[in-house]
């Protein structure tokens, strides 16, 4: 189901009105998508920022520009301030409900995996997933329970469950999760060190020595 978002239209452009319409808690907004000519919009910051926060990014938005027809469109791209931590444009696309669509979805691991318990270190290499389905069969959250996971054991895209509403477009052999054995770790960790206490290359400085 589509979460109403009401917007005005935006056809002045100057950047005193822009920084006006910020300061009174908008954010100006383009809409585009399915053929369709960019519309400019401003929706209210916080009520974006509450939907997108309960409902999750890939959440689908019954945006209604100023009265007009709504159009069901997805977040598509966002810009913040990095001083003010607060949104500062929003790019809305809109979507088909009955074509699929490629999205990223959050994965999350659930629970202590067994090989952790024993001294072993859990890594997760990938924190979202690319997945595959119509706007209204696209998942919160890809979930996964580690707590199986020994010491050596991973979980790849393959051993994940195949649902009949979405599907993964990474290769099977994909690792979303391993526990790896401690003395790994520390190899690769003292590897690392080496490579960062490594004497740089002074670039020209054979250069400078021929001269």
């Amino acid at each position: 189901m589509a979460l109403d978002l009401k917007a005005a239209k935006r056809e002045d452009f100057k950047h005193s009105t822009t920084k006006q319409l910020r300061q009174e808690g908008l954010v100006p907004a383009v809409v585009y998508g399915q053929d369709k000519g960019p519309k400019h919009a401003s929706v209210v910051s916080i009520d974006l920022l509450k939907m997108v926060r309960d409902e999750g990014r890939n959440a689908i938005i019954s945006l209604n520009i100023d009265g007009d027809k709504p159009v069901d469109v997805m977040l598509h791209d966002y810009q913040m301030d990095p001083i003010k931590n607060e949104l500062v444009h929003v790019d809305f696309y809109i979507v088909n409900m009955s074509e699929e669509m490629d999205v990223e979805v959050s994965l999350r691991l659930e629970g202590e995996a067994q090989g952790s318990k024993d001294g072993g270190v859990l890594q997760q290499p990938l924190y979202e997933l690319q997945v595959r389905a119509k706007p209204n069969n696209i998942p919160d959250e890809i979930t996964v329970d580690v707590a199986a996971l020994e010491i050596g054991d991973s979980i790849t895209i393959g051993d994940l469950p195949v649902s009949d509403k979405y599907e993964f477009l990474e290769e099977t052999d994909t690792t979303i999760a391993t526990v790896l054995q401690p003395d790994v770790l520390s190899e690769e960790d003292e590897a690392g060190d080496a490579d960062a206490s490594a004497e740089p290359e002074l670039v020209g400085a054979d250069e400078e020595e021929e001269k």
